[in-house]
């Protein structure tokens, strides 16, 4: 019942606590990181962490975000370097710039921001190539259709 031989908790995998600003708190200033971030207050200035960050409902940034991925319900304006998955939730606002390997949105985010696709690791180098992946063939295949023909799946 009570044994010596449990297993620690698991660490985030870059090491660390998850680091959280809570809601009513506003910061002004840069922040870097290894580990997760969680925002559910007010960040005006740069974060940068190879972990994961989160923006809560209540969350925003001004500034510019580098990551690993993201998950935003709140609001975020400035310029946003996710090298893996950017997930906008329904009720995210974003504005600036966006650069993502993968992005999914859920329906009803708002998402005003000049967004480049990028392969997985094209971050890290100044001279990366621009993919989309295969679902951009698969809707170059799509939109190529006649505009009085149903669109079939691929």
């Amino acid at each position: 019942m009570f044994s010596d031989n449990k297993k620690p908790k698991a660490m985030t995998e870059t090491g660390g606590q998850p680091n959280r600003i809570e809601k009513h708190t506003k910061i002004k200033g840069d922040i870097v990181s290894e580990a997760d971030f969680r925002i559910d207050g007010k960040l005006n200035g740069n974060l940068k962490t190879s972990g994961k960050v989160v923006i809560g409902k209540d969350g925003y940034i001004h500034g510019k975000v580098e990551c690993l991925n993201a998950d935003i319900e709140g609001n975020f304006n400035g310029e946003l370097m996710v090298s893996e998955l950017l997930t906008l939730k329904a009720s995210a606002l974003i504005e600036g710039t966006v650069t993502v390997a993968k992005l999914a949105v859920e329906p009803g985010a708002t998402f005003n921001a000049s967004c480049s696709m990028k392969g997985k690791g094209a971050m890290n180098t100044a001279t990366g190539t621009q993919s989309a992946g295969p679902s951009a063939s698969a809707f170059k295949a799509s939109s190529a259709q006649s505009k009085n023909e149903p669109a079939k799946a691929s």
